[in-house]
């Protein structure tokens, strides 16, 4: 499926304890080596062994809140870990493959995000969200739909202002994916005019239109996103058809940063993304 990873099946009970457990490890061994630490040096400093620090950064283990609590201040204290502790219980709605890096976004200080399929879940409207759901075979009950819907509206909190300090985000968007018209006209004429107003009133959130044609376009490996942490750590994060792959290699990274640089050179401005969806949507 490619409804922003938010469609995955609800199944009414707790995420696998591997994709809970596994993304908050990968948190903290990013942490612990990006303060250069050994998982000995860290156990000394959060007062526990080596191996309880192996077993929580391999998720196999609940971290104790006073490991939460230690590791916190031991790798620069930036809130980065709490918040990660906090997102261990269920989150309906969201596909298992990207709970993650939904952990991962809701602290990110900035996040960029390129997309060739649909327009990204935290820029979609109700209406859109639910006509991306039904086009993807299998169909969604009503439950399952309203907790899809849901997930993914509330994640849009994310692009408040009033966050401290608000999210710094990069939207660069397929010309295509507007003119596909999923869910009908009336849907789409809704959908423009929501993307207009999220410009017009969050001055965090920049959006800029890919045109039909590019003769030299740098992302046709397909979608991409990057996150940076409080503490300016770089994640990126790949998706596919029923999975999603978290990026901690920074070379990996280094390589999704340039073909995001050079897709913002290849994409029409900020201002001239916004003049495509007025011509779009046409006289309100």
């Amino acid at each position: 499926m490619v409804a922003d990873s938010t469609v995955g099946a609800v199944t009414g009970g707790e995420p696998e304890c591997s994709d809970s457990l596994r993304t908050f490890g990968a948190v903290v061994q990013a942490l612990r080596e990006h303060a250069g630490l050994s998982r000995t040096e860290l156990g000394e400093q959060v007062r526990f062994s080596k191996h309880t620090v192996a077993s929580v950064e391999l998720g196999r283990r609940m971290p104790d809140p006073a490991f939460v609590e230690r590791a916190e201040q031991a790798l620069g204290n930036t809130g980065a870990l709490r918040k990660a502790a906090g997102h261990l219980a269920r989150q309906p709605g969201l596909a298992a493959w990207f709970r993650q890096w939904a952990r991962l976004e809701a602290m990110a200080i900035s996040l960029c995000t390129y997309e060739c399929r649909v327009v990204p879940g935290l820029l979609q409207t109700e209406a859109y969200a639910r006509a991306v759901s039904l086009s993807v075979p299998p169909l969604p009950d009503e439950e399952e739909m309203n907790a899809r819907i849901a997930a993914r509206l509330a994640r849009q909190e994310l692009l408040s202002t009033k966050r401290k300090p608000p999210t710094a985000f990069s939207f660069i968007l397929e010309q295509a994916v507007l003119e596909r018209h999923t869910g009908g006209e009336e849907v789409t004429q809704g959908l423009l005019d929501h993307l207009l107003g999220v410009v017009e009133r969050h001055w965090n959130v920049e959006l800029q239109v890919m045109p039909l044609r590019r003769p030299v376009h740098a992302g046709l490996d397909g979608p991409m996103r990057l996150a940076e942490t409080p503490e300016n750590q770089w994640f990126g994060y790949s998706e596919g058809q029923k999975n999603g792959r978290l990026i901690t290699d920074r070379k990996e990274i280094s390589v999704l940063h340039q073909r995001y640089a050079k897709l913002r050179t290849q994409a029409l401005t900020p201002d001239d993304s916004v003049s495509l969806l007025k011509r779009l949507r046409g006289a309100p």
